[in-house]
């Protein structure tokens, strides 16, 4: 099969190769599907490049934990109707050397999850990382209505469907944006206001959008660089959802949390427990099933222009999911 792999890690263009790899066979409890899309995450280029002193996990990764396709073929003990089922996945590439950057993939069945006939395979690209990460952070958030949240970084693949989810709650949403352009993209996922951190006092503008209160909660993608800023923006006895850090480490104003009963919540999206999986996927296939999940698809590219995909949401310059073209 047609595969993008690494042996080794470092910059995309330098370790990122495109060739010809064994085309895997299902086993007990496992599916085979044939993919079409695959999502390329800010954790692929990480652990591609060694971040956070990550080593390689295998003699050769065939990397990405997103993807859509269908199901071809099934291994023992796993239903023989679910070839030809549309699907998409989740954890794909996790503590496993075989993702999505390739023309099949065979993993555990419960991970290739039926995808709505009215969503394609693009969208499906979307899902496994970005989807449950909001839809888990939200759940930690407790948005309801009555309730305003913060959601970092709105324009990205995560806070552009925690604004969704928390809106479609009740919730009151603000959120932090770096320009005007993506601003408006926050605002068509359904924010009530935004914040440009890099002109305006984030604090200043949370006291000012509620009237000195502070937010409810903030679903966080970045604590390391933004702590600093919570006795401006939450409430006494908010919550802060954690799913991201620019750095290992953080500081905290750890004496004022103290005093305001802030209560801090890390989630890892690889390690949901099954309980949270579950609630998370009934509730993201609610959504998907009633066409209330809008995706943003930012950038379409065919898998032997993966490194350019790499370095792109390395970067950071666009605006959504960015989607690989798996060839027929």
């Amino acid at each position: 099969m047609r595969a993008a792999y690494y042996t080794e890690q470092g910059a995309a263009a330098d370790v990122l190769r495109i060739g010809e790899q064994p085309t895997p066979q299902p086993g007990p409890g496992e599916v085979r599907v044939r993919l079409v899309t695959s999502g390329v995450n800010p954790s692929d280029w990480k652990v591609r490049k060694g971040g956070f002193g990550r080593a390689l996990s295998a003699p050769l990764i065939i990397p990405h934990s997103d993807g859509a396709g269908c199901i071809d073929a099934v291994g023992s003990g796993v239903p023989p109707d679910r070839v030809g089922e549309r699907v998409w996945l989740w954890n794909a590439q996790w503590k496993r050397p075989f993702g999505t950057a390739a023309q099949w993939i065979a993993l555990p069945s419960d991970q290739a999850v039926r995808l709505p006939d009215a969503v394609d395979f693009d969208a499906g690209a979307c899902l496994g990382i970005p989807a449950f990460t909001a839809m888990h952070a939200v759940q930690l958030a407790q948005a309801a209505p009555g309730s305003t949240l913060l959601v970092s970084g709105g324009a990205g693949s995560v806070g552009h469907f925690a604004i969704q989810i928390a809106k479609a709650r009740g919730a009151r949403v603000l959120t932090t944006v770096s320009g005007d352009t993506k601003a408006e993209h926050a605002r068509s996922a359904g924010a009530d206001a935004t914040i440009n951190y890099r002109t305006e006092d984030v604090g200043a503008r949370v006291q000012a959008l509620t009237g000195g209160a502070g937010v409810d909660a903030v679903i966080e993608m970045d604590l390391a660089n933004n702590a600093a800023a919570y006795p401006k923006v939450l409430r006494p006895r908010a919550t802060v959802a954690v799913y991201g850090m620019a750095r290992a480490e953080a500081a905290l104003p750890s004496l004022w949390m103290m005093q305001n009963a802030i209560t801090l919540k890390f989630l890892f999206v690889y390690e949901l427990t099954p309980a949270e999986r579950g609630a998370a996927l009934e509730a993201i296939t609610g959504m998907l099933e009633g066409g209330a999940l809008r995706h943003a698809v930012a950038l379409r590219l065919p898998l032997d222009r993966i490194a350019e995909a790499h370095d792109r949401v390395e970067r950071g310059d666009v605006m959504g999911n960015v989607v690989l073209e798996i060839p027929a």
